[in-house]
């Protein structure tokens, strides 16, 4: 179970890689063409207005849309092959139940409905990320289980891959008539969880920061993610935020849920990280450096924070729990400030410069201050525990163990890492299958007896992971794509 959901999550990162450039394209045109997302006409008639109102709209396309990117990242990623007919099969599940459980369908299958206000609402939002990713898995699953069945001579046109979209569509029928109960209360338990946050103000904000840290180990940050960044449950922190709204169209404080990862993300992993390598063993600073200086500064740009976080997270993982509170903590005081930004994708300074051309944007010069203090509590609060309570990161493990430990990087032989790790996992023949997320090399192999974890970190891996059974994952950081290319050539 706990694979299945890790492969999920991975596939989930797919659609999610697609909102970047929505919100590069939202943030210009907005510069550009503030009127667009104001609800007002264009005022002016230039070339730079006409460019942001293409822009908004381009960029628009995407995050209006989102669930519909759920669908199909989902029912390719969770396939055995990752092929697009998965993709096809999913698209016609989520057009089936979508069409079979709008407002005007269900009212017509059952009147009562129209006099129910709460299942009512429940139907209108039924276009949703969470649909989209049922109709994802119910492509996969279908692709997975009858992409080579075979039918009879007569019906052999619709034999394989062909059959996979019809297996689908009568699945939907199946899945929507179910939904038609338990959507209702799905929909109403959702809302009763992100309400109950939601009306702690900030201090909700603090605890959904600490909990979405907390769960990136285990992949399943992004179910909740969905609750508080998308229109699931009537809340879509980063839909409305990107979709040019403000506090006052919402019932909550615009940008919130999202506003307390950016001085974390940008100030404060580079406050720990320098930590870390202040605190490393006197001979081994300049490699405890070189290790999470990489990862800081990718934090910083991007906001991407698995290669830091994996390079501590199981030397120390009361450290971790610590950065997780850290996160929370920071979360409510942004809150209780004021500072407003959004991101597309993670809490870097790429996103911060983009989302502070919104209009729910408020007081993004306070990354300042806020970023100083994030580097000073996350310094002293790193650098206390590690000294104090003698933890094992990086530059401090035993010598004997990481002896030639490097970090995978740019100027790297990508062909070379792979051969090692690939050796360090018990050689090609104990591979069952390969993959990898943004980050993280993701295998399953025959014998986890042979798979030897100090080989991998000594060829360049930033940590290894094993969440159960035959499951192994290397974190290698940015450049996992060309290492996994270089494995999957010697595969």
């Amino acid at each position: 179970m706990m694979k299945y959901m890790q492969k999920l999550g991975k596939s989930l990162m797919l659609p999610v890689a697609c909102l970047p450039i929505c919100g590069i394209l939202m943030g210009i045109g907005y510069a550009f063409c503030p009127e667009t997302m104001r609800g007002g006409d264009i005022a002016g008639t230039g070339f730079l207005h006409l460019l942001g109102f293409v822009l908004v709209k381009a960029g628009g396309a995407l995050i209006e849309n989102i669930a519909w990117l759920f669908v199909i990242g989902v029912g390719v990623g969770m396939t055995d092959d990752h092929d697009g007919t998965a993709g096809l099969a999913a698209l016609a599940s989520w057009l089936m139940i979508t069409n079979l459980l709008a407002e005007d369908t269900v009212t017509t299958l059952m009147p009562s409905i129209a006099q129910d206000t709460a299942r009512l609402l429940a139907f209108s939002k039924i276009e949703n990320p969470f649909i989209g990713i049922l109709s994802g898995l119910i492509g996969a699953a279908c692709f997975n289980r009858f992409k080579s069945v075979r039918l009879p001579e007569w019906l052999s046109f619709f034999s394989g891959k062909r059959c996979v979209a019809i297996v689908s569509g009568l699945v939907s029928i199946l899945a929507a008539f179910v939904l038609l109960f338990v959507w209702p209360v799905l929909f109403g338990m959702l809302i009763a969880i992100g309400n109950s946050i939601a009306g702690l103000g900030a201090v909700g904000a603090g605890i959904y920061a600490f909990l979405n840290r907390l769960l990136i180990p285990l992949g399943l940050h992004h179910a909740l993610n969905n609750v508080f960044w998308f229109d699931t449950i009537g809340l879509g922190d980063l839909s409305h935020f990107w979709a040019g709204d403000t506090s006052a169209d919402v019932s909550w404080s615009l940008g919130m849920y999202m506003s307390g990862f950016f001085p974390c993300m940008m100030f404060g992993i580079p406050g720990a990280a320098l930590a870390m390598a202040h605190a490393a063993k006197k001979g081994r600073r300049k490699e405890a450096f070189g290790l999470v200086a990489s990862a800081a500064l990718c934090s910083f740009v991007c906001g991407i924070t698995e290669p830091f976080e994996f390079a501590f997270m199981f030397l120390a993982p009361g450290l971790y729990l610590v950065y997780a509170l850290l996160y929370g903590i920071f979360a409510v005081i942004v809150a209780f400030v004021g500072f407003r930004a959004g991101f597309s994708f993670s809490g870097g300074a790429t996103d911060l410069f983009f989302s502070s051309f919104m209009p729910a944007a408020e007081n993004t010069w306070m990354i300042l201050p806020l970023g100083a203090a994030a580097f000073a509590v996350f310094y002293v609060v790193f650098r206390f525990a590690i000294v104090k309570f003698d933890l094992k990161t990086p530059g401090r493990e035993n010598d004997e163990a990481e002896a030639g430990k490097k970090a995978v990087s740019a100027d790297d032989d990508f062909a070379r890492v792979a051969a090692a790790i690939l050796e360090g996992l018990g050689g090609r023949e104990n591979i069952v299958s390969l993959d990898n997320c943004i980050t993280r090399l993701r295998l399953e192999v025959y014998d986890s007896a042979k798979v030897k974890e100090e080989e991998i970190k000594k060829a360049g891996a930033a940590g290894v992971m094993r969440p159960g059974g035959a499951a192994v994952q290397v974190v290698i950081g940015t450049k996992v794509q060309f290492v996994a290319d270089e494995m999957k050539k010697l595969l």
